[in-house]
């Protein structure tokens, strides 16, 4: 079985704010071994990387604007994927950006998530340790895995820590049943919704429902460091 584990950082929070990937990192694995193969790249994102960004991963566009741009790459990438299922903490965040990159590129590429099997590694955490704290960090420390070197993220480290972790939580046979759960939900989470035929009552929000529920992501995106996955 081969696997690949991913982590990207990007200009900002927000893909629906136009921000872009600035560097991906994929590490190999065949059945549950790191092979040493590896994928990383640093681009241009061609627009400015967010303060609060910066912050956390050091990289701006002054430092990037040589870098190749993610078009130039996109095929070495997907072969480097291909076949394989990705491993990625907090999918969802991944998964989007990769979408929109590859629909700049081409309308023909379709989907990361359509290409690969994707199994989230934060999904997974929450179900083994609920009510828990699961980042990266709180999971090395759990488990035990070395993060010393995390002073900044960078995608490339994060993708192989994140490896360390995930072998070290799917060790045992319960830990497998639980990888089992968390693929079926993440895949009936991004099948295409089958519409029955005839025609098809839509009820849109009222306004004040809308408001109700952006005021609801808002508080979401404040407990959660600036994020809210439906937003």
């Amino acid at each position: 079985m081969r696997q690949i584990v991913l982590d990207t950082e990007t200009t900002g929070l927000e893909v629906s704010q136009g921000h872009r990937i600035i560097e991906i990192g994929c590490v190999e694995l065949v059945s549950r071994r790191p092979t040493g193969r590896h994928f990383h790249r640093y681009l241009n994102p061609e627009r400015e990387v967010d303060e609060g960004a910066v912050a956390v991963h050091g990289l701006t566009l002054a430092k990037l604007s040589r870098e190749p741009r993610f078009a130039e790459i996109v095929h070495e990438l997907l072969d480097f994927v291909a076949d394989a299922e990705l491993i990625i903490h907090n999918a969802a965040f991944d998964v989007g950006f990769l979408n929109a990159e590859l629909s700049r590129v081409a309308s023909d590429l379709g989907r990361i998530d359509q290409r690969c099997r994707v199994l989230d590694t934060l999904l997974l955490a929450r179900e083994m340790h609920p009510g828990q704290r699961n980042s990266l960090d709180a999971l090395c420390k759990r488990y035990g895995v070395d993060n010393s070197k995390r002073d900044l993220h960078g995608a490339l480290l994060d993708a192989r820590i994140l490896a360390d972790v995930y072998l070290a939580m799917t060790g045992g046979q319960s830990a497998l049943a639980l990888i089992e759960s968390a693929q079926t939900r993440q895949l009936a989470a991004t099948a295409p919704m089958q519409r029955p035929p005839g025609i098809l009552k839509v009820v849109h929000a009222a306004a004040d429902e809308l408001s109700a529920h952006e005021a609801m992501l808002d508080r979401i995106a404040k407990a959660n460091g600036g994020k809210a996955l439906f937003r």
